[in-house]
């Protein structure tokens, strides 16, 4: 997909003719002033899309899209990666995630690590979490993505190490590790999960529980990078090594 991708609730409702109302409407006339010929997108972030073209533009928020070919779905992509993303400071957790994004991460799972300087709590919490959901749709659209990697809950330390338990393919990324991730044996379909530390780092504890739910310590390269990019430069690692980006 090249054309503009717009987000709608629900493809099954679709006609011949559709109207792209709302934030996204106005998104569309206001912000990107698309004109009638023009091809757009429209998805539920969820593998579905469709193509259109835009017929005519009304007031500041309501595009008319019509000439809707039928609607695709798209597989889910195998193996699904999922990063586990420690808290990072200020908004380094927004850039993390747009760019896990844009490379293709399947999902992303907050993680308040005992070293976290950043904790949500409350309605920072809440906040927080809505920001992160928000930049994964909104970087989803711009890399022209019909599923958008889920953004979940935050997790303790125990249930992160239940994820890793689950997962067909584990790894924590520290600077401890003696195995590059560059060589880890990759399964060729299932679920792999990357952990990624905090700015003070993964407390022993922490690795050593990891560790006893079958995850393995990795390490990525010779440089040390932020919390905020560790996570992105891994997930791009993988998808070229199980071929997802072939």
């Amino acid at each position: 997909m090249t054309a503009p991708v717009f987000v709608v609730d629900r493809l099954d409702r679709i006609g011949p003719e559709f109207v792209l109302d709302g934030p996204e409407g106005r998104h569309a006339v206001s912000v990107k002033r698309l004109r009638p010929g023009e091809d757009v997108v429209l998805t539920d972030g969820r593998g579905r899309w469709a193509e259109g073209v835009v017929k005519a533009a009304e007031g500041k928020d309501r595009l008319i899209v019509t000439d809707l070919g039928s609607v695709v779905e798209e597989p889910a992509e195998s193996p699904r990666i999922t990063v586990v993303q420690a808290l990072p400071k200020g908004d380094r957790g927004e850039l993390a995630v747009e760019t896990m994004t844009e490379v293709g991460v399947d999902a992303i799972v907050p993680w308040a690590a005992s070293r976290c300087i950043t904790q949500w709590k409350g309605e920072r919490g809440v906040k927080s979490l809505g920001k992160w959901r928000a930049t994964a749709r909104e970087a989803g659209k711009q890399s022209r993505r019909a599923r958008f990697p889920e953004v979940a809950d935050a997790s303790t330390t125990k249930e992160v190490a239940a994820l890793l338990a689950n997962a067909d393919f584990a790894a924590v990324l520290h600077e401890s590790g003696e195995a590059p991730l560059a060589t880890a044996q990759l399964p060729a379909g299932g679920e792999i999960v990357l952990v990624v530390g905090p700015e003070g780092g993964i407390s022993p504890e922490e690795l050593a529980l990891f560790e006893g739910a079958g995850a393995k310590v990795c390490v990525l390269g010779r440089t040390v990078l932020r919390t905020s990019t560790a996570g992105t430069a891994a997930a791009a690692l993988l998808l070229g090594r199980t071929g997802r980006w072939s």
